[in-house]
């Protein structure tokens, strides 16, 4: 066991005991009226909502899947074709050079703004929904991946030609590992930016997603389910970054 996870466990019960205390003030200021639950929801009210949710009624799990996934979906195609385009640009550096401006153009874009725009292309299902989180994804690994491959040191290329390496060898046992630490960055922001994009998308127009049931639930000022939802996405984004940085500690063993 690692020194580090040792650390990690010996902090678990202070964070325990912080999160219980701050659940326990919470209800009771709620229940004493001092904090108005019509603004803030109660933990009791959210606890009951996600069991009835998830439990009772088993309605949210149509929800959560639909967001789960079109954020799987926009995250594999748009870190994909993000990494394929990184590695052309870094083959053709004049190519990244006449492309770059419009890609900066493009990344300058506002996505919620573009929201309307993929509802009118892609229509309210899953199709706008991808859409938009492509956009968000793509723009983030593609710059960890030209920013990886850049960032190689020029020393181990040098040693490589001199030792007879081939291109190809160079670039997949020297160039591509050295990248992976900083492209691993890129897939690991993407990811939660695939969820947001997602989700960010249902809030304006859907017809299932957890987007939708949280605007749903902002429209009729049901607090508890918007705490509820809120308290799942940002669950969801910490297992993300809890599972990826798992994923790249096993892949990157080696270094």
């Amino acid at each position: 066991m690692s020194k580090p996870f040792r650390i990690t466990r010996a902090r678990v019960p202070g964070h325990v005991v912080f999160i219980v205390a701050l659940v326990a003030l919470w209800e009771f200021l709620g229940a004493r009226g001092v904090i108005d639950p019509t603004f803030a929801g109660r933990p009791s009210g959210i606890a009951s909502y996600l069991w009835r949710g998830f439990i009772t009624d088993r309605n949210l799990w149509n929800d959560l899947s639909y967001t789960l996934a079109a954020a799987a979906i926009a995250f594999v195609g748009g870190s994909l074709t993000a990494i394929l385009a990184g590695l052309l640009f870094t083959m053709l550096p004049g190519l990244h050079r006449a492309c770059e401006p419009y890609l900066s153009l493009l990344n300058a874009m506002p996505r919620i703004a573009l929201v309307p725009l993929f509802l009118l292309w892609f229509g309210l299902g899953i199709g706008s929904k991808i859409a938009v989180a492509v956009s968000l994804t793509f723009f983030i690994v593609l710059a960890a991946t030209v920013a990886g491959i850049r960032g190689v040191n020029s020393d181990h290329l040098v040693l490589s030609r001199a030792l007879g390496a081939t291109p190809g060898q160079i670039f997949f046992k020297v160039t591509l590992p050295s990248a992976v630490p900083v492209i691993f960055s890129g897939l690991r922001l993407g990811l939660v930016y695939a969820l947001l994009g997602v989700v960010g998308a249902e809030l304006i127009a859907a017809e299932h997603g957890l987007g939708q049931v949280l605007a749903y639930l902002q429209s009729t000022f049901d607090m508890d389910g918007v705490m509820a939802l809120l308290l799942l996405l940002a669950l969801l984004g910490l297992s993300i970054t809890v599972a990826m940085n798992w994923i790249e500690k096993k892949l990157l063993v080696w270094q």
